[in-house]
């Protein structure tokens, strides 16, 4: 069945790929760039960020290889709104969030799909590095680019309306075919870290937002051991950066243990302390072909993009998800999405609150 299908083109090599592929196999494919920034010459440092004018011309060039045509979608409101101020919000409130999680979540897939819907569009397609079928998402076979995770909030009504057509290849397999299409992004670098803070300073990006505050860091007997200037600078498991007055006892690292933004105090101790096994979990979204699991439901469940997996078993109760860890998880931070798996399969997610 040929589809009307709108292509996400961020102007990377694998947006460019999808697109070419979705054209290629005989739908009506129309191109579209994201404008996410009113100032988008600063978002990009090297391989730093994206959605800058640079990829917007990658983009439209792209378009013009593959022979579809291209538009610019301007959302840098909606992307200010939904996703730099949730983040620093989510910061100020001692939470770590995902950004590109809720980009996913709220921009492409919530306002990008809806416009597209309205205009008469079957579907949308990105880039992104996950298998879909029949509206279940599981993992891509490169696991060093899987992104199912990012893609774990969404809900079936949203992914019934997804494709993405490098779900079965490799990162490397993406740029071969990239080069032999002509597309000039086929060497292009990857962006990384956060968007929209060009320069990686995440804790410089908050203390201008937020501005500095001084507070304690108190190890775990509430005993003074160091000073910050805004407890929003740091997360659940870290180590470096701590600027602490004096070592522990037995010499070893300390990691901060909990962050609690009323008192504006950082708690640290030893990494044994960072250990949990209990986790509850709000907002959940329920999108694989399980139904919600009101008894416990043994399965796996990853706590962060690319960390580590976890057999647990999970229980809804309420709008909470209950999850028991087989084996400690250590640096569990509340505002992260824990994305629940049978095998490679998606099945739900939701927002981390407490862990112990």
């Amino acid at each position: 069945m040929r589809l009307r299908v709108l292509a996400a083109m961020s102007g990377g090599v694998d947006s460019a790929v999808a697109a070419a592929r979705i054209a290629e196999a005989g739908h009506d494919v129309t191109g579209v760039h994201l404008a996410l920034s009113a100032n988008p010459q600063s978002y990009r440092t090297g391989a730093r960020g994206c959605c800058t004018i640079e990829d917007s011309r990658d983009a439209r060039r792209a378009a013009d290889v593959i022979g579809i045509p291209f538009y610019i979608w301007d959302m840098a409101e909606r992307f200010h709104r939904d996703v730099v101020e949730d983040f620093v919000s989510e910061y100020a409130a001692g939470r770590t969030p995902n950004p590109c999680l809720r980009c996913n979540e709220k921009i492409k897939f919530e306002a990008v799909l809806d416009r597209a819907l309205a205009l008469g569009f079957d579907a949308v397609a990105t880039g992104h590095h996950a298998r879909i079928a029949d509206g279940v998402l599981s993992r891509s076979p490169d696991a060093g680019k899987d992104q199912s995770y990012v893609l774990g909030v969404l809900t079936r009504q949203q992914l019934s309306h997804a494709i993405f057509p490098l779900g079965d290849s490799t990162k490397a397999q993406v740029r071969e075919e990239a080069a032999r299409r002509g597309l000039m992004v086929a060497d292009k670098p990857d962006s990384h870290d956060i968007c929209f803070i060009a320069d990686g300073d995440t804790r410089g990006f908050l203390a201008d937002r937020l501005g500095a505050t001084e507070g304690p860091i108190v190890d775990e007997s509430g005993a003074v051991v160091g000073a910050h200037e805004g407890a929003y600078g740091f997360t659940v498991g870290q180590r470096k950066g701590l600027h602490i007055d004096r070592p522990a006892a037995d010499g070893r690292p300390r990691y901060v243990l909990s962050i609690e933004p009323v008192s504006n105090t950082v708690t640290v101790g030893p990494r044994s302390a960072l250990e949990v096994t209990t986790i509850v979990a709000t907002r959940p979204v329920w999108n694989g072909p399980a139904a919600e699991p009101r008894e416990p439901l043994a399965c796996t469940v990853q706590l962060r993009a690319h960390g580590e997996v976890y057999g647990c078993r999970a229980q809804l109760s309420g709008d909470e998800v209950h999850l028991t860890l087989d084996a400690p998880a250590t640096g569990v931070a509340a505002g992260q999405a824990a994305v629940l798996y049978l095998g490679d399969t998606v099945i739900g997610s939701a927002t981390i609150a407490t862990a112990a």
